[in-house]
């Protein structure tokens, strides 16, 4: 062990005796516990590293004003604001290489902002009394280890010490792995995909690694997509071949794979070089088919597994999603491609196949082309999205425009 610094977020006041638990396994380990006291009103159970006092005042208000009248509505908030600028400073001067934190609701909340706010790369550990349900509304798109406590987290005791000393000695490890997460001479470029895209997505990554860069692929399904866009913000990713948009589509009717409202804005936003696909734009994704809007039955539906339920998007749908994506990409204003399939997006939308539909595809080309901005180069091929040369042709115009950027820069 190096000896790395973990941060361990809890409120000392009633899991004051855990924290101190954990402080003396992460020791054990051969690291450094610091500890960060977000607790208001209780006596403090251990002694912190960063008082609650601290952290109150790094979050907007003085503790005594807080206690003044005492409510979780407003102490939460400014504790974790408090918590999050001064773990994120940490961080960024490489004094701390880890965080772990327990929690309920209350707690859980807190904590997760907190990690949200960290890198990609830099361990985060949540010991929650929520990790066995849904954790979507606490990890988002971040790399957060949700670890499920079990018992209440309320006192130590057989099974609570091992949960605990498990929490330490994943965040201890993660801390002393050996791999950082490092920047390239060349871009990192990002890829989308859903599964009827996958086989053209898969050749352009082979065009791609062939010349040399490394690619990260997102899995288009709202989440995805977003992460990537993150990733961008965080100066990781430094292109994209954005093959898969059906995030926007979905997006705009409320569907399962929605991505967000920036979905398609920030490559352009950050001047990233960017070749963009229509990959399954056209599909709708829903769960079992009772679980589709009234508006839509009727439609053709393909069931993609026992879960999922896909429909197509008509001629008036598809025009809007043209004009709609035409708005996002706005605000690109470099150099860009937008490169069409004239004979289906995605492999349910071929020739005798149920989504299989050109002048609803023709609809949305004539929206979007009429609305996007100038610097965008529309190329229209007649063929399907997971032709390989559709895909390698792709790639090669993405190359082509980070090498352009690249002698501009």
């Amino acid at each position: 062990m190096s000896g790395r610094t973990i941060v361990v977020l809890a409120t000392l006041d009633t899991k004051g005796k855990e924290a101190d638990y954990l402080r003396t396994q992460i020791e054990k380990m051969g690291d450094k516990a610091f500890i960060i006291d977000v607790g208001v009103v209780g006596k403090p159970a251990t002694f912190p590293d960063i008082t609650r006092e601290e952290v109150a005042e790094a979050g907007g208000m003085p503790l005594a004003k807080i206690l003044e009248n005492p409510s979780r509505e407003v102490a939460a908030p400014i504790m974790a604001e408090g918590a999050e600028k001064i773990v994120t400073k940490l961080a960024a001067e490489d004094k701390v290489h880890g965080i772990v934190a327990m929690g309920g609701t209350q707690g859980t909340t807190l904590a997760t902002k907190v990690m949200r706010a960290l890198p990609y790369g830099f361990p985060k550990v949540m010991v929650s009394t929520m990790a066995s349900g849904n954790v979507a509304p606490w990890v988002d798109i971040k790399d957060i280890t949700m670890m499920f406590s079990v018992t209440d987290i309320l006192g130590l005791n057989p099974v609570s010490r091992k949960i605990l000393a498990n929490a330490a000695g994943a965040v201890s490890g993660m801390a002393n792995v050996g791999v950082r997460l490092e920047r390239g001479d060349k871009p990192l470029v990002a890829v989308t995909t859903v599964g009827i895209t996958t086989q053209g997505a898969m050749k352009a990554i082979e065009v791609l690694e062939a010349a040399g860069y490394e690619t990260i692929v997102f899995h288009a399904i709202g989440p995805g997509g977003r992460a990537m866009e993150q990733m961008m913000r965080e100066g990781i990713i430094g292109a994209v071949l954005d093959y898969s948009t059906i995030e926007v589509s979905n997006e705009m009717y409320h569907a399962l794979l929605a991505g967000g409202q920036e979905r398609l804005t920030t490559a352009g936003k950050l001047g990233l070089p960017q070749v963009i696909c229509p990959g399954a734009l056209e599909v709708l994704v829903f769960n079992e088919p009772e679980t589709i809007p009234e508006m839509y039955r009727g439609r053709t539906l393909i069931r993609h597994s026992p879960q999922i339920t896909d429909l197509r998007l008509n001629k008036d749908e598809m025009a809007e999603v043209g004009r709609e994506i035409a708005k996002r990409l706005q605000f690109t204003k470099d150099e860009a491609v937008f490169m069409i399939p004239t004979a289906g997006y995605d492999s349910y939308a071929t020739e005798a196949k149920g989504f299989y539909d050109l002048e609803a595809d023709a609809a949305f080309v004539t929206q979007l082309t009429a609305n996007l901005p100038g610097n965008f180069r529309v190329i229209e091929r007649d063929t399907y999205i997971e032709d390989p040369a559709f895909a390698t042709e792709a790639a090669e115009l993405l190359i082509a425009l980070i090498n352009k950027h690249k002698s501009k820069n």
